[in-house]
């Protein structure tokens, strides 16, 4: 008689070695406000929220949830918590008002007392170069599709790592150059709301290129023992929505834009075919020097891995490509299988397992770190208090994962579960709340939600 498989227990902290950074992660233009305080310089977000009608209600990072005041509450909060690590994001025209030129000292000071604190609490600091807000200095210049980007971006790394690498060991490059290209610059939900799908190809190389070249300008300055590079990508399994060649073959497409395009520049150096066939489609091929990103390619010491949901794709017959992944033919999103976050993103955590397995397969020997997961529910205050059980279970479903594949072999090093605080969502504005804090939009109160609670009681061990 065969035995019956027993359903695993839900992960634990002892499932994961001790050196395992489990940490939170947030986002400069989300959180820290003071948009014009302290010497910084406005950003493509900043131009773009204050544009009618770009954002859920007007809604603008100005204010955000004023971290930039309340840095040492929130590195209170994280000690409390019991987290290992924290990523935040740089605003780069808070170190560079205009992009480029003179280092502002006092947008310095406030990275530098923030990784101090977290130093002094215990944490590990780790930072993300470009979280989308390019300086609006550098967007009047052309912004990234101009191929000074490269340099400029290149730069500007260079010069964070010189100022903060004291402080810093664990870098990301960029954060989902995927939104960057293609909401940015094909399907205009995200700053700087372009809709040209050939410019977000573009993009998309001058992102590839930028990464190489501060990668390789960060390796020489004020380098440190245990200093780890990488970059951070959104990898969205594509999964056809029935059985059909076509559903398949648009999935694939798909597949392409979302994941292939920017695994394979950042591995290889170099595109895969189903690319190079949407860059002529879109007539910029002439733009993009395939050599160039062959000899500018640099090893990474990690893989940052952001994961939310699964794409189910369906064909369509002469549906309008899709602005956010242009070039599959007939492609179309099906509605996800049970229930939904308030994103409208299915709760799949075993797609996260079979991305990392793919990922290992392809690159078995590079550390992956998850930069981001999470979910966004219509939390509620009852009391003071916010009982959150769909959050909660969601967040062990991901860790569930997690453990999985690491019990298959895959080096998973890190989570940072998204977000410490409920915050500003880009064009969603302060309508999607993702945080295991609660923010009092009018008080600006913190509140830990309780799976908050649950993430402090799992930390515990």
């Amino acid at each position: 008689m065969a035995t019956q498989e027993l359903p695993k227990t839900a992960a634990r902290l002892t499932d994961f070695p001790p050196d395992f950074l489990w940490g939170v992660a947030t986002a400069a233009y989300q959180i820290e406000g003071a948009w014009n305080d302290g010497g910084r310089g406005p950003s493509i977000w900043d131009t773009f929220s204050h544009t009618p009608g770009k954002t859920l209600d007007g809604d603008t990072g100005d204010d955000a949830v004023d971290h930039y005041h309340r840095y040492q509450e929130d590195v209170a909060l994280m000690a409390e918590l019991g987290v290992s690590a924290y990523r935040f994001s740089i605003s780069w025209s808070r170190l560079f008002p205009d992009g480029t030129g003179e280092i502002n000292p006092e947008g310095l000071q406030f990275y530098r007392n923030l990784c101090t604190a977290l130093l002094d609490a215990g944490i590990t600091p780790a930072a993300t170069l470009y979280h989308w807000d390019l300086p609006q200095a550098l967007q009047d210049r052309g912004g990234w599709p101009n191929p000074e980007s490269v340099d400029w971006f290149a730069d500007y790394a260079g010069a964070a790592k010189e100022q903060l690498g004291d402080l810093v060991k664990l870098w990301s490059t960029l954060n989902e150059p995927w939104c960057t290209a293609f909401l940015g610059h094909s399907a205009g939900e995200h700053a700087p709301g372009q809709t040209d799908p050939g410019t977000a190809f573009v993009v998309a190389h001058h992102l590839m290129l930028a990464h190489h070249s501060a990668i390789a300008a960060m390796r020489n300055i004020n380098v440190h023992d245990g200093d780890q590079l990488g970059i951070v990508l959104n990898l969205i399994p594509a999964w056809p929505a029935d059985d059909t060649p076509e559903a398949a073959r648009a999935a694939a497409g798909v597949d392409a834009v979302q994941n292939g395009l920017f695994l394979g520049a950042v591995v290889d150096g170099e595109y895969p075919q189903e690319i190079l066939e949407y860059q002529r489609r879109w007539g910029v091929s002439d733009r993009i020097d395939l050599g160039r990103l062959r000899e500018v390619a640099q090893p990474i010491d990690y893989l940052g891995v952001n994961y939310y949901n699964i794409n189910h794709i369906r064909h369509e017959p002469g549906a309008d490509p899709m602005r956010a992944w242009p070039g599959p033919d007939g492609a179309a999103f099906a509605r996800p299988p049970g229930e939904l976050t308030e994103m409208g993103w299915g709760v799949e955590p075993e797609g996260l397992t079979w991305m990392l397995e793919r990922v290992a397969n392809r690159l078995p020997d590079l550390p992956i770190m998850i930069m981001e997961n999470g979910a966004a529910y219509p939390d509620q205050v009852v009391g003071g208090a916010i009982d959150d059980p769909k959050r909660i279970d969601y967040v062990q479903a991901h860790i569930d994962a997690i453990r999985d594949a690491r019990e298959g072999g895959v080096d998973v090093v890190g989570y940072f579960l998204w977000s410490l605080l409920d915050n500003f969502e880009w064009a969603r504005g302060y309508s999607k709340l993702f945080g295991i804090v609660h923010v009092d939009r009018t008080t600006m109160k913190r509140t830990i939600k309780a799976s908050g609670r649950w993430y402090q009681r799992f930390l515990s061990g």
